[in-house]
């Protein structure tokens, strides 16, 4: 089992007149609870709210699917008072920026009181509880052999049911003509204008090379691949991730035209084509898998900048796909993004935009609609300058 620290953290409580402790596991990296309480089907979802909203932890003791309808009952209380079912709309931001900083503050209360609901496991990731479920693959797949007994977040352990399905079902992407399986941890390609662009934008001349920098679930190295380009180098410095597209790669036969590096943005050497599509927001992430969403002070988005010039073979290109939903939040300006581009000795060639068709894009009751409303998806061609 993964763990956040090479010290285990521990979660204490008393049961039946006995000092009692486990493993606490996170992957979210959120400390254990200082005060546990034990549960069962007895607890109702009112005082269990008032409890996890004052930072109590409620051990549930009772019947797994109990445990899923109080989680669903907590859900619902935390929704109703972040303004959601109430009849009276909650008080508009006053900008963009507030409406977002509003809605991650929501985010991460809401997310903080529904992890306080536990569940133990066994050394075996089996939950000795009624009615559980067996998720000893999912759980195996999410954090490797396990070696002892611990407690985790019924939400969390939901999350890696779902993350499991969505890993055995897929993802289909449609220039492939193939489906990409996301594993647990690494972001899934959901949102397929960009992977559109990646195979449509012509490469440059005499593309034998290209490096795709922070490879994910290796969907756009597998795009570059089939587009003929003989040696794809890929990096990431996630192992989940590395993993997740060595399988990938191998499913759709590509394994041998893509070769996969540890490392924190580029290979050694120069390639005719660099592709990097970094996380958009610039904003600290509350959990592992946000890191595919969020770049605290844009630090991959600049490191890519800076050092791409000196990794492009002559007459090379770099393609930076990056929507502008930082700029619609006033998170990131679109001049701060040139000025960075031209300080890393880089020009911009051209830019192909394409807008974002995701189910959030037309959803009027979203906190953020009237940025993902305007939302622009680029492929912005970079070269250095001359």
């Amino acid at each position: 089992m993964q763990t956040d620290s090479s010290t285990p953290q521990l979660i204490h409580w008393t049961e039946n007149g006995e000092e009692r402790s486990a493993r606490w596991h996170s992957e979210s990296g959120m400390p254990p609870p200082k005060r546990v309480q034990i549960a069962d089907d007895t607890t109702n979802a009112d005082t269990a709210y008032r409890l996890a909203c004052e930072g109590t932890a409620l051990l549930w003791r009772g019947d797994f699917q109990n445990a899923r309808q109080l989680l669903q009952a907590l859900a619902r209380r935390a929704d109703h008072k972040h303004g959601k079912g109430k009849k009276k709309a909650p008080k508009a931001a006053a900008s963009p920026t507030e409406a977002f900083h509003l809605h991650r503050q929501a985010q991460s209360q809401r997310a903080r009181t529904l992890a306080m609901l536990l569940i133990p496991f066994e050394a075996d990731y089996s939950i000795p509880l009624r009615r559980a479920p067996d998720v000893k693959l999912a759980c195996n797949e999410a954090y490797g052999r396990g070696s002892e007994p611990f407690v985790a977040s019924l939400r969390e352990l939901l999350g890696l049911i779902g993350a499991h399905e969505w890993r055995k079902s897929g993802v289909e992407i449609p220039v492939l003509g193939a489906r990409i399986h996301p594993h647990y941890g690494v972001f899934s390609p959901v949102r397929g204008e960009y992977v559109q662009l990646v195979a449509d934008v012509p490469l440059p001349k005499k593309t034998e090379t290209a490096f795709d920098i922070g490879v994910g679930t290796g969907v756009l190295s597998a795009v570059l691949a089939r587009r003929g380009i003989a040696r794809v180098i890929a990096t990431d410095q996630d192992r989940r991730a590395l993993s997740c597209a060595r399988e990938n790669l191998a499913r759709l036969d590509l394994q041998d035209k893509v070769e996969l590096m540890e490392a924190d943005l580029f290979p050694p050497g120069q390639a005719q084509l660099v592709v990097c599509n970094p996380p958009w927001v610039p904003a600290r992430p509350s959990s592992s898998i946000e890191y595919a969403v969020y770049d605290p002070d844009s630090r991959m988005l600049r490191g890519f900048l800076d050092g791409l010039a000196a990794h492009l073979a002559p007459g090379g290109e770099g393609w930076l796909i990056l929507s502008d939903l930082a700029e619609h939040l006033g998170l990131r300006p679109r001049e701060q993004l040139l000025e960075w581009i031209a300080a890393a000795g880089l020009q911009v060639a051209d830019r192909h935009d394409v807008r974002p068709v995701h189910p959030r894009a037309s959803d009027a009751s979203d906190p953020l609609h009237a940025a993902r409303a305007a939302e622009l998806t680029s492929l912005w061609r970079l070269q250095a300058a001359n």
